[in-house]
């Protein structure tokens, strides 16, 4: 049973609840949009923030990073939904694609994320601060309307910006002066948190700079409403955290369709968003690990089991599908959280703030809560980023500058796609160019394989062998390749017999008997 449950320590609580508050006020907004964005009720949002704190954080792989709706589905809900025709029997679907990753877990395919290249990882990461900044102007500057609050671009129907310049030009066209100055405010002051300066005050250490800019943003407000109230932001006018209030326990509750289970199209959903959500859990998961200044390495196949388990329980109380999300797990790293427990307070924070005190919650402006986004877009998408890649070789920065435009200019999953093909473009330009060696003194040739060879090298072996001459002896060695493609044996065999009729000797040497791709 440890495998799969861990009880969360509480060691580094006074690093970990600090965080655990700040990823709550993150996650909060973020629930709550990601949900409007996807044509589903409010509050499956919320239902599936406290399901990824409260359940998956206990069973996951990671000790970093932090679940919940994700905006990478918003589109994939939201088409379903409307193609199902209910929500209760898009509820099922959820249920099915939880169980479907329950099983990818036991045959442990999260193996596959350790196949995304450390150069695409770090491209998607910049990339996703980019689009953070982007989508986080509107509400820094107080124009709420078609902005969202997460790691993907989603288009609002009514306002449709299509590139990040058109989001900026839309923004600067809408701004309003109380928010302004108090997301300005807070972006200001924790870009001062993280100089030198503040890092010479011992108490500090005790607080996380993201909460102290929440509050910071609240209190500006407040103050606005009593020495200036044409500055301060009102209850109703879109720039403060708006949650539902006086709901029960059980009203919060929506039920699957058991009839859905005989529906092809419900199953047709649950596969789609099975496959979509364990994808961005694994990336997440890989890049949660890159964030981790301890540099743990993350249970890929146990956190599959988590995000199924989260994802049937999500679907059947009537939450929205739940995956490890990047936002939160960087503002979760960047808060100072070190483990699970992190995570377990923000769910908890999330259930308690949707039963108890929704209208204080209410009270803080969505700026400052932008202000807290920026700053982790920027750490996410520096310069000294930037500086790291491109000083690791062309090879790793195309690919790595190539994933961060395609995020950008795309989405999450296509951007990775793109970013994936550029890097694999790449390994097979480096393979062709340096596999085989062909040299030669007067009629003697030498036809080396200098690592193992498959059919991407094949044109360069013919392009060898094309260049020894009639009459000459050629010994092929394959002593330092461990694997031949079956593409290269057939490429040598033709050699061999179109060398008996030009006179042409041959010695293999350590050639034949070699695994075969």
């Amino acid at each position: 049973m440890e495998r799969f449950f861990t009880i969360p320590s509480f060691k580094d609580a006074a690093s970990d609840i600090p965080a655990g508050v700040v990823v709550f006020l993150v996650a909060l907004p973020l629930c709550l949009g990601i949900a409007l964005a996807s044509g589903a009720p409010l509050m499956s949002g919320l239902i599936a923030g406290i399901i990824g704190g409260t359940v998956i954080a206990v069973f996951s792989g990671s000790e970093l990073s932090v679940s919940g709706p994700a905006a990478g589905l918003a589109v994939i809900v939201l088409g379903a939904i409307q193609s199902l025709g209910s929500f209760p029997l898009f509820l099922t679907a959820v249920v099915i694609a939880g169980v479907v990753q329950l099983l990818l877990g036991v045959i442990r395919a999260g193996v596959l994320g350790e196949y995304v290249p450390n150069s695409v990882i770090r491209g998607m990461l910049a990339g996703i601060g980019v689009v953070i900044i982007v989508k986080q102007l509107p509400h820094l500057v107080g124009w709420d309307q078609g902005a969202d609050l997460d790691e993907a671009v989603i288009q609002n129907p009514t306002v449709v910006h299509d590139t990040p310049w058109e989001s900026i030009m839309a923004t600067s066209q809408h701004m309003e002066m109380g928010p302004m100055i108090i997301g300005v405010t807070c972006l200001v002051f924790l870009f001062l948190w993280d100089t030198s300066f503040r890092k010479r005050l011992s108490w500090t250490k005790l607080v996380p700079g993201p909460l102290v800019a929440v509050i910071l943003g609240t209190l500006l407000n407040q103050i606005f409403l009593v020495l200036q109230p044409h500055w301060a932001i009102a209850a109703g006018s879109g720039h403060l955290v708006s949650i539902p209030t006086g709901l029960s326990l059980v009203g919060m509750l929506t039920f699957p369709d058991p009839g859905g289970l005989g529906n092809v199209n419900v199953w047709i959903t649950a596969i789609t968003i099975a496959v979509v959500a364990s994808v961005e859990t694994l990336l997440s998961v890989e890049a949660a690990d890159k964030l981790d200044p301890q540099k743990r390495i993350s249970d890929t196949n146990r956190e599959l089991t988590a995000q199924g388990i989260g994802n049937t329980l999500s679907g059947l109380i009537g939450g929205l599908p739940v995956t490890a999300v990047i936002v939160r797990s960087s503002t979760n790293v960047y808060a100072g959280g070190k483990t699970r427990l992190s995570a377990i307070v923000h769910g908890i924070l999330l259930l308690v703030c949707v039963l108890a005190i929704p209208g204080i919650l209410n009270m803080i402006p969505l700026a400052a809560l932008a202000a807290v986004l920026i700053s982790v877009g920027y750490k996410l998408t520096s310069l000294t980023v930037i500086r790291e890649s491109w000083e690791h070789g062309v090879d790793q920065f195309l690919p790595f500058g190539v994933t961060v435009l395609a995020v950008v200019f795309t989405d999450l999953l296509t951007g990775i796609g793109i970013g994936l093909l550029t890097s694999i473009f790449w390994v097979i330009r480096a393979n062709h160019h340096s596999s085989v060696t062909v040299v030669n003194d007067e009629s003697y040739w030498m036809v080396r394989f200098n690592k193992d060879i498959s059919f991407v090298n094949k044109s360069e072996l013919k392009r060898g062998l094309r260049r020894i001459p009639d009459r000459s002896k050629v010994i092929i060695n394959g002593t330092k390749a461990n694997i031949i493609d079956h593409d290269i044996y057939d490429t040598l065999g033709e050699f061999a017999q179109a060398a008996e009729y030009r006179n042409i000797q041959i010695e293999y040497r350590d050639v034949f008997g070699k695994r075969k791709l």
